[in-house]
């Protein structure tokens, strides 16, 4: 047996690929925080002082722009390479089930949210008549980590896994793995932002309990700049993927437990969440989790669905059964008269078939380029999801798991 495609091609290619395959928005975010970096080693800028996040500047001189420009900037090579290469896996899942769009909005939610946490702290812990600390005024924090902390506490939410891996040695509890993190960087890492890394979580806490729900917007804010003229080029890429009016993936699934333990790294979270994707048949959920936007359906949609199909074959069966017993019964008549009708019924019962098996074929082949473009929307690539979709027996769960496969 011919061994798989992706394995046979050269680093370039299989690099390639795997970029490809990474959506707009987190891409997008990749190439910006890589170019800042590149610029800022290229010209000497080492001022970091200036556009990191200061508590005492945004208090004292207003300084509102270091909530973003603190986000895009980074320190080193080390801390903009392990952030980015966070962001890949985390952002891409987040993105194919959000949409580009609102993981954009989400981002900026986050970064705001994180500024208010770290100046509230830090204000708390100067000015507290018990023991004031005024350094903390005075600690500059820059990176992207606090805001890959907030999407950690969210993915974790969302999966409703019961225990994770901390970098494949050990398993905690789900709940625990975000604080676990915070505590390992900063015992193994030098020059970390506490107080940066803890607003990112509470930030991402803030978010799954539902403290922002009157700052999320609704799908019409979506589709408004989904639709606008300005976005058309970015609209049109492979990798952008709609919150709404695209992809049937474009939504946030409704939260259900789950005691089956995920890697984020490792892929198999999106084999998980695609089981929670809205099917074709499935009944949605009436009342929808304010937290998370978005159609969901119920635990035992599938298992209904499959007892529903096996009864349907079950009838089906029993009057093929009745109708050949009395075919059979025709057929051994001695009247002339119930030979021809019986001829007669055969030769309509294979029309028939014919038609049906027809139509068949026409749905098929509607129902595979139906999911073929929803796995292109996704930022697949067409050829791999075409090859994909056909080895899945047009199943898009399976599809998808071998293209994760394929991409590690």
């Amino acid at each position: 047996m011919r061994s798989n495609i992706v394995s046979e091609a050269g680093i370039s290619t299989r690099l390639n690929q795997w970029w490809t395959s990474v959506p707009f928005i987190t891409s997008g975010v990749v190439i910006i925080c890589g170019v800042i970096y590149l610029v800022c080693l290229l010209f000497g800028y080492d001022s970091f002082f200036s556009v990191c996040f200061l508590p005492s500047a945004v208090v004292s001189r207003f300084e509102v722009y270091r909530i973003y420009t603190s986000v895009l900037f980074h320190g080193s090579i080390l801390h903009v390479v392990f952030n980015m290469l966070a962001l890949v896996p985390l952002g891409t899942e987040l993105e194919r089930i959000t949409g580009s769009v609102r993981l954009l909005y989400l981002m900026f939610l986050l970064a705001t949210s994180n500024a208010i946490f770290h100046l509230s702290i830090a204000l708390l812990v100067a000015y507290n008549p018990v023991y004031p600390y005024h350094l903390v005024m005075d600690e500059c924090a820059i990176g992207f980590s606090g805001i890959l902390f907030s999407m950690i506490v969210i993915e974790t939410s969302l999966s409703g896994v019961q225990s994770r891996s901390v970098f494949g040695l050990f398993n905690v509890p789900a709940k625990w793995y975000a604080w676990i993190l915070l505590i390992l960087f900063q015992l193994l890492a030098t020059n970390v932002s506490l107080l940066g890394h803890l607003c990112g979580i509470l930030s991402g806490f803030a978010y799954t309990c539902g403290l922002f729900n009157y700052l999320l917007p609704g799908p019409s804010f979506y589709s408004s700049i989904e639709s606008s003229s300005m976005l058309s080029s970015c609209i049109r890429r492979p990798g952008f993927i709609l919150c709404t009016g695209g992809a049937t993936y474009g939504n946030l699934p409704t939260y259900s437990n789950s005691s089956t333990p995920s890697s984020l790294i490792s892929g198999n979270l999106w084999g998980n969440l695609s089981s929670w994707m809205p099917q074709r048949g499935t009944t949605e959920v009436a009342a929808q989790d304010p937290r998370f936007p978005g159609r969901g359906r119920t635990l035992g949609a599938t298992r209904e669905q499959s007892t529903a199909a096996a009864d349907s074959d079950l009838s089906l069966q029993a009057r093929l059964l009745d109708d050949s017993s009395q075919d059979h019964q025709l057929e051994t008549s001695p009247r002339s008269t119930g030979a021809h009708t019986s001829d007669a019924r055969h030769l309509a019962l294979s029309a028939g078939g014919a038609g049906a098996l027809a139509t068949q074929d026409d749905q098929g082949l509607d129902s595979f380029d139906e999911e073929l473009k929803k796995l292109v929307a996704m930022g697949f690539e067409k050829t791999q999801a075409e090859v994909a979709l056909t080895a899945a027996d047009g199943d898009p769960n399976v599809a998808i798991e071998i293209l994760m496969t394929q991409q590690k």
